[in-house]
């Protein structure tokens, strides 16, 4: 049963959705993949089963790595872990088009995405259940668009030419505020510098509070030396996690 919360966090799903779909990027960009458009059923699945609730704390990252949620429709969606963790269906297909170097293989993908590898590795770790994670915790990106350039390259929203990424922020910054309002978490965490600073400039107003943790990115040096040690540390001293681990190991 589809709980109200649910259904309200579907609804800005889905409004995020056609607002960008409605957007237009000149180059360097040269291709767009929306998730939230071909990967509908499974982004609303993620909703239904785990974004039903209230949270106290909400990850949030960038956009959609090429090889997680591009394939998987779920923000970090690394595929093990959105299969077999998380129970979540495989996207039914991909874009009409897309670069002959980046398809949309869902499950059949052969990448992994290292972030995600990482970041619901260390949720899986800690919480053991994916109920005992998000009965307080929720994961999302601060934009629903991956971006390629004509060679393939993944392109970031923050290098998008200024005056055409301004109404893409200005869509995600609605439906940021809008899911705060829906879940009213205590925290935001910002995974990176720049989900980091998107996240002060929506959460700050409404009273909520911000901080970031390193971002799990193969391409940080930082990332690749005890990640999982430096974040959980992190969270610690931010009030956020405890020492003591919340399940039965």
């Amino acid at each position: 049963m589809t709980t109200k919360i649910a259904q309200q966090m579907i609804r800005a799903a889905r409004q995020l959705c056609k607002e960008v779909d409605a957007l237009q990027f000149p180059p360097p960009v040269a291709w767009v993949y929306n998730p939230l458009d071909y990967g509908l059923q499974a982004h609303e699945d993620y909703l239904q089963r785990y974004a039903a609730n209230r949270k106290r704390f909400i990850f949030l990252g960038m956009n959609p790595g090429p090889f997680g949620m591009v394939q998987t429709a779920i923000p970090f969606g690394e595929i093990h872990f959105v299969r077999d963790w998380l129970g979540i269906r495989e996207i039914s297909a991909g874009p009409a088009e897309t670069h002959p170097k980046r398809p949309v293989q869902g499950f059949q993908c052969q990448r992994s995405e290292v972030s995600g590898k990482r970041l619901w590795g260390l949720f899986e770790e800690r919480f053991c259940k994916p109920s005992s994670f998000f009965q307080d915790h929720f994961v999302a990106n601060y934009c629903p668009l991956a971006f390629l350039e004509e060679t393939g390259r993944n392109l970031t929203p923050d290098k998008i030419p200024s005056q055409w990424r301004q109404p893409l922020f200005d869509a995600c910054n609605r439906h940021l505020q809008e899911i705060l309002q829906i879940l009213k978490p205590e925290i935001v965490i910002g995974i990176g510098r720049f989900a980091s600073q998107r996240a002060e400039g929506v959460a700050t107003p409404l009273g909520i509070k911000t901080t970031e943790i390193l971002h799990p990115s193969p391409a940080s040096p930082a990332a690749n030396k005890d990640w999982k040690g430096k974040v959980s540390q992190k969270l610690m001293e931010a009030g956020i996690w405890t020492r003591d681990v919340p399940h039965d190991a």
